[in-house]
């Protein structure tokens, strides 16, 4: 089995080891690259007791999954889990995998700013995996991009680089496995490290003793997942009720914002609508990547314009981290789209709203001086996209 020389050391200035724009020349949706010190020194976003606290949330989506080494074979769990039930499951070959960390801790959805070279809504999620001795989920292939990052302990690695290398699942696991695996690649992981792999890349991860990963998986909905929702969405005014790839990215010059670029691929992934015109594909699509995979948000007690208004200069608002944000430039102004719905505004109102999960009041309050920007921003605090933390609040109080 030999070493890949994809193989790169980040620093300080460079994380990925490498300028963005020669990652995403040569690697992004190409090939596999292993990045030493991603993270220097690991990642404490997390600890395991506190990711297994949350999988015993209801609304948590979590596994266990167990693997018996003598026979090769996998079970899996979904949860929500008991605490006891943790004490039962032994000290060697098992992990736990929750999804979504990022939408329930803010360190955790901090460690997705290191990612703001790609456009944020093109990133999923933050699935954070526990393993104990030789746990692992078994060899699979992952039909989006992922980065797996080695948050705490060893890993170790195996790919397949071989093109030809069979995608047949095995038959007697509820786990989408392969039926054959034949790696030509690996690497031990040490706290730190990153591992990315491009879409179809069979793999397979196991832990060196106790260990944690995060996996960055990017989000890629399929070309048929496109299509129905266009065409429900171009149905809906007449009254009847292959995957999105970006391999020629370039550095974002805003993480939030489907620039012309994007809409092009996208006409490449849905040929049958090349002649949609450009503006009505731009409000589909910004509203469909917005709503796509996104958890439903339950409403926030209502507020009159007049309210935020007089709350907006010394408050802080908080972007709700289910809600999902990008921005459309539309002439000299800005379509905002939220979680599905779409809103006109200004550039800088769009930009503001979307780059920070943390928005300083009196910045928007600047921004949102007219009646409609009010009236949008106050839309926005009674969905519960936004919310007024209560620690501005308190302050100014005292």
């Amino acid at each position: 089995m030999s070493v890949v020389a994809n193989e790169t050391r980040a620093t300080q200035s460079l994380p990925l080891g490498m300028p963005p724009a020669r990652f995403l020349r040569d690697y992004w949706q190409k090939r596999p690259l292993l990045i030493r010190d991603f993270f220097p020194g690991g990642i404490d976003a997390i600890s395991p007791n506190d990711l297994a606290g949350l999988a015993c949330e209801e609304a948590a989506l979590s596994r266990i999954i167990s693997r018996d080494a003598k026979r090769e074979r996998w079970t899996l769990r979904n949860g929500p889990f008991r605490e006891t039930e943790f004490a039962r499951l032994g000290k060697k070959d098992w992990t736990l995998l929750v999804q979504d960390v990022d939408k329930w801790d803010a360190d955790v959805a901090a460690l997705l700013d290191r990612f703001r070279f790609i456009p944020s809504w093109r990133v999923d999620d933050v699935m954070v995996s526990y393993a104990t001795d030789g746990g692992g989920v078994g060899p699979h292939v992952d039909n989006y991009d992922v980065f797996l990052i080695q948050a705490r302990g060893q890993r170790r690695w195996r790919i397949s680089a071989d093109p030809r290398a069979s995608k047949e699942f095995r038959d007697d696991s509820e786990l989408k496995l392969l039926r054959e695996f034949a790696p030509t690649h690996e690497w031990t992981l040490d706290s730190g490290d990153a591992l990315y792999l491009p879409p179809g890349v069979p793999h397979d991860g196991v832990a060196l003793g106790e260990c944690m990963t995060c996996s960055v998986g990017m989000r890629a909905p399929a070309q048929a997942e496109l299509l129905l929702d266009f065409a429900e969405f171009l149905a809906e005014p007449l009254g009847d009720d292959l995957r999105y790839t970006d391999p020629d990215l370039a550095p974002a010059h805003d993480a939030n914002e489907i620039d012309d670029d994007a809409l092009a691929r996208l006409r490449v992934a849905m040929p049958q609508f090349t002649h949609v015109d450009q503006s009505i594909l731009a409000h589909w699509f910004g509203c469909f990547i917005t709503r796509y995979r996104s958890a439903q948000i339950a409403a926030a007690r209502a507020r009159s314009a007049d309210d935020v208004r007089h709350r907006l200069p010394r408050a802080i608002l908080l972007r709700n981290p289910f809600s999902r944000f990008a921005w459309r430039r539309v002439g000299r102004a800005a379509e905002l789209f939220v979680t599905g719905e779409a809103w006109r505004c200004s550039l800088a109102f769009a930009r503001l709203v979307c780059a920070e999960r943390e928005i300083d009041g009196g910045k928007l309050a600047a921004v949102a001086a007219g009646a409609d920007a009010l009236q949008t921003l106050t839309a926005l605090i009674n969905a519960g996209h936004l919310q007024f933390s209560r620690r501005r609040d308190r302050a100014a109080r005292r």
